[in-house]
């Protein structure tokens, strides 16, 4: 298990801040600054470059603020040119958090500066920052001029350590779910690969209408991240009935892709599999269990909520560049309706071949 943040070193206010573009040799570095900064995410680490690019095909322009030779800031942003979605510079597309982590105000507002420049000099629709939280800094550079657009929210809980108490913090009609799980002798397991877990994945997501992230891009994740990124599988005997894949963190654990079969609410095996996830955490050690974001108004929004985890609204920021308005690529737009219909009406291997052509324009 990773160790929490540490409180960074201050650095000399009057040495001159250098911004910088993430290259191969400054990985290891990158990597020990998020890992120390509080203001870091899984999100901000640096093989997200791999990911936009080998995955989705998007040009990652991943900045760091440098002072006296020492990282100070880091903002990973992804340049998506989309057709139908449009034009726009993310930190980070595909990932729930973002925006600048830094130590201190200089790095950044130098940070900020740079990426707005960066927006003007590609002419997107829009900058984006996925911040989980507002920053601490208002400065003129840092958020004058930003719009927000109160759509998701996070779901946030401390880890007890000991596995009752777990439990017990689940409401108690939920935690009933739980314990039906339990009783129609459900386990789990750890996959090495994607044989479970992407066959249920895919089918979830289709009978929700959305389209699917292509295989690959779940395999390139678990090459990336190595032990960081693991499967869970719930099974009922032999049979695979929900499968997550996971994110971890410092001492957090972020479940993220998952799915399960149409026999998973008659058993419980999607509730059992969060419960799963959980106990296995804690008794690693981990003590923050991060359920990801949901939009307003949702049923995952509504699920969470129904473990006891309190919705905080995350604050995503939005200067516009070249677009006159913010575009509503939003699944409630009454205007995606009927799209979200006709993905359901499509044969799963269909689907299946197309989804990864449209799921990489939307970010």
């Amino acid at each position: 298990m990773h160790q929490a943040a540490s409180t960074i070193a201050p650095l000399h206010p009057a040495s001159a801040i250098e911004i910088r573009r993430l290259q191969p040799h400054d990985h290891a570095r990158w990597d020990a600054f998020v890992q120390a900064c509080p203001e870091a995410s899984f999100f901000h680490r640096a093989g997200w470059h791999t990911i936009m690019e080998q995955s989705f095909g998007h040009s990652g322009h991943f900045l760091y603020a440098e002072q006296d030779g020492r990282i100070c800031g880091v903002l990973p942003l992804a340049h998506i040119r989309s057709r139908v979605f449009g034009n726009t510079l993310i930190s980070l597309p595909f990932c729930v958090y973002g925006g600048i982590a830094s130590s201190h105000a200089a790095a950044h507002q130098a940070l900020d500066a740079a990426a707005q420049a960066l927006a003007q000099q590609l002419q997107v629709g829009h900058l984006e920052y996925r911040q989980r939280s507002q920053p601490e800094r208002h400065d003129d550079s840092g958020q004058h001029g930003w719009l927000s657009k109160p759509l998701y929210a996070t779901f946030r809980r401390p880890l007890l350590a000991d596995e009752q108490d777990n439990l017990l913090a689940i409401p108690r009609k939920q935690r009933a779910v739980v314990r039906k799980g339990i009783a129609a002798g459900l386990h789990s397991l750890i996959d090495d690969d994607l044989k479970r877990f992407f066959p249920l994945y895919a089918a979830s997501v289709h009978r929700l209408g959305t389209p699917v992230f292509a295989r690959r891009h779940f395999a390139l994740l678990r090459t990336v991240f190595g032990d960081d990124c693991q499967i869970l599988t719930v099974c009922q005997g032999a049979q695979a009935q929900a499968s997550v894949m996971t994110f971890y963190f410092r001492d957090e654990v972020l479940p993220y892709y998952g799915g399960g079969s149409v026999l998973a609410r008659d058993t419980g095996a999607n509730d059992f599999m969060y419960w799963e996830l959980m106990r296995r955490a804690s008794e690693r050690g981990y003590r923050l269990f991060d359920f990801g974001r949901s939009k307003l108004g949702t049923g995952a929004y509504d699920f969470k909520k129904n473990w006891g985890f309190t919705a905080q609204p995350l604050p995503y920021a939005y200067k516009l560049v070249a677009a006159e308005s913010l575009p509503d690529t939003n699944p409630l737009n009454p205007k995606y309706r009927w799209f979200i219909r006709a993905w359901r009406c499509l044969p799963l291997p269909l689907a299946n071949l197309l989804g990864p052509h449209i799921v990489r324009q939307l970010g």
